[in-house]
């Protein structure tokens, strides 16, 4: 069978963007605050808006950060500005915060005629957060997806080199701590590194989101840096190692267990982190990054589970685990299990699809 024969066509994605895109908006038409986890979606659905065209989608994110005031937290005095963890307006330096720049950013960009307002809040924050002598932002792997695409966002935006050199800054922070060389793959943080902490068999822990995190963050931005950035070769092996260790614990159904290296820690499929590696693989493959021969087998048994098992029959996205850091032993993850967040990593997977499929008939 050829590697990419279980593969749909584009007008099939495009069936299931709509499918899952529309049962969310309609399910959810109220506009949530503008946390991680809403946000995360929120970064799904552009992508979707931009391979769909669907003006919906557009209109649903601007709402959103209409009604956020395109603001993450939203405390004026900087003297109170935090970044441990804390959901109250005066954690303006906490990314869980912050990734609501990144759809700011894509609106400002998306309009014909730019409003400088709705970037505004994100220049303010990451300005001053520059400015500050700390790099140790980043201390959790989520923060990786949250904020590593702000800073190339902004870069984009601003032409300010600064961003680049920050990032690459907060992020070599984050690699002393998180990266395990032997496995080649993140801990979620400080707390889960191996010794002190062990899966339930006694073996490395690295959570399947967490992971998911930091490999769907790299692809963005590579995505975004010059050809001729500093860093940008360390970025590409950093995420070819992951996409070569990520592959050699996938399941034979297409998932990613919860915790990746001890499959009997937390039996049984989890999409929002097998969504958010099979954007990542999609995007390299895309992006002549990944070698396609190799990583294509990969996507085509992950996009199988994911169309196939995790997306329900009214367009629900089940299978998803709920808010949290560890994959937890005896915890209950089934078809009705869906969050905002793994509808998210869905529609990246979905949207990447579509591109692979219009880049290989062109």
């Amino acid at each position: 069978m050829p590697n990419d024969a279980i593969l749909e066509n584009k007008e099939a994605v495009l069936s299931i963007i709509k499918k899952v895109n529309n049962h969310w908006q309609i399910t959810h038409p109220v506009p949530d605050r503008a946390f991680w986890n809403p946000a995360a979606y929120h970064t799904g659905n552009i992508e979707a808006y931009k391979v769909t065209g669907n003006m919906d989608y557009l209109v649903y994110s601007k709402a959103w950060a209409e009604k956020n005031q395109y603001k993450g937290a939203k405390s004026k005095n900087k003297s109170d500005w935090k970044y441990t963890y804390g959901e109250t307006d005066d954690y303006v330096l906490f990314g869980d915060w912050q990734i609501a720049f990144q759809t700011y950013i894509d609106i400002y960009t998306l309009e014909g005629k730019k409003d400088p307002e709705k970037i505004k809040r994100a220049l303010e924050v990451m300005e001053y957060q520059m400015g500050t002598n700390a790099v140790d932002y980043w201390w959790w792997v989520d923060g990786l997806y949250m904020v590593m695409p702000v800073m190339t966002k902004l870069y984009k935006v601003t032409g300010n080199e600064l961003y680049l050199k920050k990032l690459h800054e907060y992020l070599s922070y984050s690699n002393s701590i998180l990266y395990d060389d032997a496995s080649q793959l993140y801990f979620r943080d400080a707390k889960y590194v191996y010794p002190k902490h062990q899966s339930a068999n006694g073996r490395k822990d690295f959570w399947a989101r967490g992971n998911g995190w930091i490999f769907a963050g790299l692809a963005k931005v590579i995505q975004d840096l010059p050809k001729d950035a500093l860093h940008r070769d360390e970025y590409i092996n950093r995420f070819k190692a992951l996409a070569n260790s990520l592959m050699k614990s996938q399941q034979p159904e297409g998932y990613w267990t919860r915790s990746i290296l001890d499959v009997d820690h937390a039996p049984g499929p989890e999409t929002s982190g097998t969504a958010f590696f099979t954007y990542g693989y999609l995007w390299g493959i895309n992006n002549g990054i990944l070698d396609k021969k190799t990583y294509l087998p990969v996507v085509g048994k992950s996009w199988k589970y994911l169309t196939k098992v995790a997306l329900q029959d009214d367009g629900r996205v089940g299978y998803v685990q709920p808010i949290g850091e560890k994959a937890i032993p005896g915890q209950i993850v089934n078809a009705n299990s869906t969050a905002d967040f793994g509808v998210g990593a869905f529609l990246l997977a979905a949207s990447e699809m579509y591109r692979y499929l219009d880049l290989k008939k062109m």
